[in-house]
């Protein structure tokens, strides 16, 4: 009889573990609220403050390149200027974002020029809000976070969160992010027009410690079904964190960047 009731424990006790590790990945899904799995995206991509160097590369339907080097410099979650080091056509020139507002500095043509979110200074794939990043939370509200069937290299599934534009001057009305649970990272995001229309694909690749404690991905690249055969890349060089004075992401500064190196 004790046998019998052992037996029935040992039972008890396996079907109770299993129960418990099954649903430990929605317990860990559930600690964080969407919008708290878009904080934390956002912190893992960028130091409150920072300083960084990028390589960007437009690739033609032909095969042709043209590559920029900027200086970029970022402060809270919607201040970011960045400065042209090449190619020599370019350089010396600066664009800033300070929210929804932007401005294109030319050397030798006076006053900065306002730009759009939409159009891009670099002429690929990437527009001026993609270049110009900002915290993605200063743009979005956090919708609903789900699991997918797709799978990260150890086999867990990816999240989907959902993203809606708090108003009608952001780039683009909605992102679909998938999201590796293990990295706590993007690896893609749709981009969708508020008519349901993918606009783009930004992919996010090939994670680096760059020190200090910033680890992310190193490259992000873009292709839209509206550009067929047209390329952008981001290359990250270096990142790391750096306090800012807030007057340098000012009008009155984008001439002077150049002095922060």
């Amino acid at each position: 009889m004790i046998s019998i009731i052992n037996k029935n424990i040992r039972k008890s006790v396996k079907v109770i573990t299993f129960f418990i590790i099954s649903i430990i990945p929605l317990t860990l899904m559930a600690q964080q609220t969407p919008q708290e799995w878009l904080e934390t995206i956002d912190r893992n991509l960028n130091p409150p403050q920072y300083e960084s160097y990028r390589k960007l590369i437009n690739i033609e339907p032909d095969g042709s390149k043209k590559e920029f080097v900027l200086f970029t410099l970022k402060q809270g979650k919607d201040n970011v200027v960045a400065l042209f080091l090449s190619p020599a056509s370019e350089k010396g020139r600066a664009t800033l974002r300070v929210g929804e507002n932007m401005w294109l500095y030319i050397p030798n043509v006076g006053r900065p020029l306002r730009i759009t979110s939409l159009q891009s200074v670099t002429g690929g794939v990437f527009n001026n809000s993609d270049i110009l990043r900002v915290d993605y939370q200063a743009e979005y509200d956090a919708l609903s976070i789900k699991e997918t069937e797709e799978k990260n290299p150890s086999g867990k599934k990816l999240l989907q969160l959902d993203l809606k534009a708090k108003t009608g001057a952001v780039a683009y009305d909605k992102l679909e992010m998938a999201i590796d649970p293990d990295l706590q990272s993007p690896l893609k995001i749709r981009a969708i027009a508020s008519s349901g229309m993918l606009i783009k694909t930004i992919y996010f690749k090939n994670i680096k410690d760059f020190g200090e404690g910033i680890k992310r991905p190193s490259v992000v690249e873009t292709d839209s079904p509206l550009y067929k055969g047209y390329q952008s890349i981001i290359i990250f060089a270096k990142i790391k964190p750096r306090t800012l004075a807030p007057e340098v992401f000012t009008t009155d500064y984008m001439n002077r960047i150049e002095s922060l190196r």
